[in-house]
């Protein structure tokens, strides 16, 4: 029989004791000791955006990185994927599009799908127009009993962020009330159209990830998702401290200048990091290599610090 050993909603269950937690992965131990990692997350109210500019193909890729991009934060190496559809109308071609891309998705996170589940609801998702929701699963498989879930942070680590491609999947629901002025197939200085800008596919950061933990000394592992910077509490409690983002994108500029404050843009949205590593200091250069590698820009910006919350440029958001 399996045995839980944590849950994303909160619980810790090893030899009989139960401690409260969360993090990016349920995780249980299969006989022989070998350690199991599930996880599922969908892509939002970015589907909007898709319907509303006739442009399918690229959501695939957003919901295979949300999955796979969560469950590395373990140390888990992701094994198979399974996808789930929900729409209003049996269109076989948008349907096409919507599977194109999570098939570009899994070659990018060579992940394979195993198997996944349309159905259509046209009771549920009313309207004239495609609408549908897109969800997937994952499950990994985590080495030898090597487990990460941030217990090794320490002050004077630094955190290393991967750049993020834009908005990524998180924050849709303010991102499309800041910008209703605005028509998605407009033009926008520094943007481009909008509407193309809003669906860039969110970047998948497995493999660079699990080189680094395979030959780097890494502390922690952060999805930066929903909640923003406030996810590096799911690690430990800890201080951290972040000043030296790099330059904030344009379309994320965009938003705050509709008057959107600039603690509530750090809540929100990833501000240019999708990704954050914690390690040693000696550890930073080999780790921006491999991302290098894998054509992903890396910066040093922040430590860790004595206390706990995490404040960005000296202003407190968690």
């Amino acid at each position: 029989m399996a045995k839980l050993v944590s849950s994303t909603h909160g619980l810790q269950r090893k030899a009989g004791v139960t401690r409260g937690f969360g993090h990016y992965a349920g995780i249980v131990e299969i006989p022989g000791g070998d350690l199991i990692a599930t996880h599922t997350d969908g892509v939002g109210t970015k589907t909007m955006i898709a319907s509303q500019m006739k442009r399918y193909d690229t959501v695939g890729i957003d919901c295979m990185a949300m999955n796979v991009n969560d469950i590395v934060c373990v140390g888990a190496t992701p094994i198979s994927f399974v996808d789930y559809i929900a729409a209003n109308t049996n269109n076989a071609e948008i349907l096409q599009d919507i599977v194109r891309g999570l098939v570009v998705g899994a070659k990018m996170a060579h992940v394979p799908i195993v198997g996944g589940e349309t159905a259509i609801m046209p009771d549920l998702f009313a309207g004239e127009e495609f609408i549908f929701d897109l969800a997937g699963a994952v499950v990994g498989l985590i080495p030898g009993g090597r487990m990460m879930l941030g217990d090794a942070i320490e002050p004077g680590d630094v955190i290393i962020g991967a750049e993020s491609t834009g908005i990524h999947s998180n924050g849709y629901t303010l991102a499309r009330k800041a910008l209703a002025g605005y028509s998605l197939t407009e033009s926008i200085e520094g943007v481009g159209i909008l509407g193309n800008a809003l669906l860039e596919p969110t970047a998948i950061y497995s493999g660079p990830v699990l080189e680094a933990v395979e030959g780097c000394e890494v502390h922690g592992l952060a999805h930066i998702t929903g909640g923003s910077f406030t996810k590096l509490l799911r690690l430990k409690d800890a201080g951290y401290q972040i000043d030296s983002l790099p330059e904030t994108p344009p379309i994320m500029r965009l938003i705050q200048d509709q008057g959107i404050s600039r603690t509530e843009m750090y809540k929100t949205f990833n501000m240019g990091v999708g990704f954050c590593i914690i390690a040693p200091e000696d550890q930073a250069s080999s780790i921006a290599g491999i991302f290098g590698r894998h054509e992903i820009r890396t910066h040093e910006i922040g430590r860790i610090v004595h206390g706990n919350g995490v404040f960005v440029n000296a202003e407190r958001v968690a």
